[in-house]
């Protein structure tokens, strides 16, 4: 695992904190690595919030790395490709969901922007849909490597972390 650069939530710059692009659609599996990469940073992930309609399992709980996280399914309340993840210890995060058919150059354009401190403010599907405007960007595009995390704690820095 390599990691760079900082580490925290923006201070209000964009609507996200971070990235997270996982290796498949398998929330149960995915979130285990995540919960590697964030715990010792944020604290103990003990719920998350997510649009359904890209994850084809998802129970109500999930054991992760041995403790329950609790999982709210919001389907109009929520933005399709960010996923919200709560610690008691260190509050609330919102992540950019890159999916895992994005090819590389595209999901690393994705994660330094939604990481970005500079800028207007998007939603995370607005990063999805400039970036196939832009360049051309299709899901499914063959992706490159693993999963990755862009991930943050504090109010002032990022961290950059590749599983």
């Amino acid at each position: 695992m390599r990691s760079e650069g900082s580490e925290g939530p923006s201070a209000g710059r964009a609507e996200l904190d971070g990235a997270w692009w996982p290796r498949s659609r398998d929330l149960p599996g995915e979130l285990s690595a995540l919960a590697d990469v964030l715990d010792p940073l944020w604290g103990r992930i003990t719920r998350i919030a997510l649009d359904p309609r890209h994850w084809p399992v998802l129970p109500p709980r999930l054991v992760v790395n041995g403790q329950v996280v609790n999982v709210g399914l919001f389907t109009s309340e929520l933005d399709r490709h960010r996923i919200v993840l709560l610690s008691y210890s260190a509050g609330r995060w919102n992540l950019l969901v890159i999916p895992p058919e994005t090819d590389a150059p595209s999901a690393a354009r994705l994660m330094a922007t939604a990481s970005a401190d500079a800028g207007p403010s998007m939603t995370a599907t607005a990063l999805m849909t400039a970036e196939r405007a832009h360049h051309g960007s299709r899901d499914g595009a063959g992706k490159d490597g693993g999963g990755a995390a862009l991930s943050s704690h504090g109010r002032s820095q990022r961290r950059a972390v590749r599983m």
